[in-house]
């Protein structure tokens, strides 16, 4: 009795260790912080001390600003297929981990009746697009978010929702104004939010603020916060600024310090339609990574940099340890892209090569990068 009771007793060492071995080694153990295993109320067993590190990358892009001289270019006759526009960079939006768009014109669908500006509704299809190539959540809070009222939006999020697009910014009720906006990359997570000045004057419907984002201090700063332990980075897409300024305003930076001050890790700006700098704020012992304007990704506008833009890419890291887990916002790059016509057809994005000038202001890949990157070695 007393030998079987010793073999028994062998048998569970051995299975025991066999069950540590196992989930010391286990891959997927490395995504998690777990610093010990319980095997009953009283017994814990210390896994390790070693630390395990992941990385990924997150791009940006900036205004799809359909004017109709765009949409007509990418008429079919049975629809609208924006492919061609966009196969030049595919490989570039398809790079990150994760990459997000600014769109800009609500897709509403060609039943609601397309428009170009000032009040614009894009086809369903440039939908397909973005998700075709790459754009992995549209961000939606901007001027033109209620060009067509409440319908346009619920129209948008339908599609969005039957195509499974994640997006940011516009709210088909209140449950969804509330609902968080969180990735998950390969064990990084990512919460994301967005809001815009405003609407171009038209009123958000009586009962329904839910409908759209706006840049509040209070709102800004609320949601910061019931984001903040929930995920390990958050990037705040920005509607602000002055249509057609190569440097941020006043106001953009004071609503940056406030987002920074509140728990913001990135920050990405659109609205001005022409690239702005990007630069850091140290803000509570934590940096703050601040893109103040990506400009046009697409549109119809030219000439005094609003036929180009570009994609920053983001590296972020993240650290497992016996100390516990630490993320941070590492490298920064930029790559300038423009858009070209033949007399407003055969438009494509394209990115610059490394000789090329381009446009009336004859500029070059490498003025632009240094133009977007040079304020982050101040």
């Amino acid at each position: 009795m007393k030998k079987q009771t010793i073999i028994s007793l062998f048998i569970v060492i051995l299975l025991g260790t066999g069950i540590f071995m196992y989930i010391g080694s286990n891959k997927s153990m490395q995504q998690s912080v777990v610093k010990t295993i319980t095997f009953s109320s009283e017994r814990k067993v210390l896994l390790s001390d070693r630390t395990y590190r992941s990385t990924i990358e997150v791009g940006a892009i900036g205004d799809i600003l359909l004017h109709d001289k765009v949409y007509e270019d990418a008429a079919t006759g049975s629809g609208y297929d924006f492919t061609a526009m966009f196969k030049p960079v595919k490989e570039l939006l398809s790079s990150p981990d994760y990459t997000i768009a600014n769109q800009e014109s609500i897709a509403g669908g060609s039943d609601l009746g397309l428009s170009s500006y000032p009040t614009f509704n894009s086809p369903y299809e440039i939908s397909d697009t973005l998700k075709d190539v790459g754009i992995d959540l549209v961000t939606l809070a901007n001027n033109h978010s209620l060009d067509k009222g409440e319908k346009g939006i619920l129209r948008a999020i339908d599609y969005y929702n039957k195509i499974g697009m994640p997006y940011v910014g516009i709210n088909k009720s209140e449950n969804d104004r509330k609902r968080d906006r969180i990735a998950k990359v390969n064990g990084i997570t990512i919460g994301f939010l967005s809001y815009t000045y405003g609407t171009n004057g038209i009123p958000i419907p009586d009962g329904k603020d839910y409908l759209v984002n706006y840049l509040d201090d209070q709102l800004i700063k609320q949601d910061i916060k019931n984001l903040r332990n929930k995920v390990d980075i958050i990037l705040i897409n920005a509607h602000w600024g002055l249509e057609y300024q190569r440097e941020p305003s006043e106001e953009q930076r004071r609503l940056a310090n406030l987002m920074a001050e509140a728990g913001a890790d990135i920050i990405i700006g659109h609205h001005p339609h022409v690239l702005q700098p990007i630069e850091w704020i140290d803000k509570n012992k934590q940096r703050t990574l601040v893109v103040y304007s990506l400009g046009n990704f697409i549109s119809a506008q030219k000439n005094d940099y609003k036929d180009i833009g570009g994609m920053v890419k983001v590296s972020i890291s993240k650290e497992w340890s016996s100390n516990g887990n630490k993320a941070t916002v590492d490298d920064v790059s930029f790559t300038p892209t423009y858009v070209t016509n033949q007399n407003y057809r055969d438009y494509r994005i394209k990115p610059f090569n490394n000789e090329e000038v381009f446009g009336q202001e004859k500029t070059s890949k490498q003025e632009l990068t240094d133009f977007m990157l040079d304020q982050l070695s101040n």
